[in-house]
C-alpha cells in the first residue's frame, strides 16, 4: 500500500470504528473500504457482488434462527461463509448454519459461533478495536497488499479471510498476532500459487500509480 492511499484507509477505518461504537447490531457485515480496495480485491467483481447478496439474504433468516438468544456476524468471501458470535444450544448453532448453506452461491460456511452469553457492549467496542489496528498493521507491511485481506474480530479472535498466498498467509497472521489485545488468529483463507499472484500484481500496481 503507497503512502497515498494509507491516509484513505485509516480516515475509513477511523469512521467505520466510530460507527461501531454508537451502537449494537445482531448481524454485522463488514464491507469494503471504498473504490480503491474494491479495485484491488482478488474476487471477481461478480463474486464480490454475490458474496453481498449473500450476506443481505443470510440477515433475512438468521434473525429468525436465533431472535434475541443470539448475536452472529456473518462475512461472506468468494462465496464462503463465516459465521461468529454467540447463541443459545448447539442445536441454534446448527440450525443456523442449515439457513445460511442454503442460500443459493454459497460454497462452504466456516461456523465459528459460541454457545456462550451474548457478548458485550464494552467487548464488542473492543472487537472493532483491535479490527482496526490489524488492518492498519497490515497496511504498513511493505510487501503483502493490506486490501487481499478481510479482517473479523469476535472476542479477541481475529479471523483473516481472503485470496493469498501461503507466504502472504503466515506474514499476515504473524503481524495479526502481534497486535495487543489479540487472543487468537483463526486463518479462513482460500490459498492461490505465486503463479496466480502475479496475475494480480499488474493490476494492483497500476491502480497505485493512477492515484499519486
Amino acid at each position: 500500500m503507497n503512502k497515498a492511499t494509507r491516509p484513505l484507509l485509516v480516515a475509513a477505518l477511523a469512521a467505520t470504528l466510530a460507527s461501531s461504537l454508537t451502537a449494537c447490531f445482531p448481524v454485522v457485515v463488514a464491507g469494503a473500504v471504498g473504490g480503491t480496495v474494491a479495485a484491488s480485491d482478488r474476487r471477481t467483481f461478480g463474486a464480490q457482488t454475490e458474496d453481498k447478496t449473500i450476506v443481505v439474504k443470510a440477515e433475512v433468516k438468521v434473525p429468525n434462527v436465533v431472535g434475541g438468544a443470539g448475536h452472529v456476524n456473518i462475512n461472506a468471501f468468494n462465496r464462503k461463509v463465516l459465521l461468529t458470535g454467540e447463541v443459545r444450544d448447539e442445536e441454534m448453532k446448527a440450525n443456523v448454519e442449515r439457513e445460511v448453506k442454503g442460500i443459493e452461491g454459497v460454497v462452504g460456511v466456516v461456523n465459528e459461533l459460541e454457545v456462550a452469553g451474548l457478548s458485550s457492549y464494552s467487548s464488542r467496542s473492543n472487537d472493532a478495536l483491535i479490527t482496526s489496528k490489524v488492518k492498519l498493521s497490515l497496511a504498513d507491511a511493505k510487501d503483502i497488499s493490506a486490501n487481499s485481506f478481510k479482517v473479523v474480530t469476535e472476542r479477541g479472535n481475529v479471523y483473516l479471510m481472503g485470496r493469498v498466498t501461503p507466504r502472504e498467509a503466515n506474514q499476515a497472521a504473524d503481524i495479526t498476532r502481534g497486535v495487543s489485545g489479540v487472543y487468537k488468529v483463526v486463518k479462513v483463507f482460500e490459498y492461490i500459487t505465486d503463479d496466480e499472484l502475479k496475475q494480480y500484481q499488474p493490476a494492483q500496481a497500476t491502480g497505485k500509480q493512477t492515484q499519486g
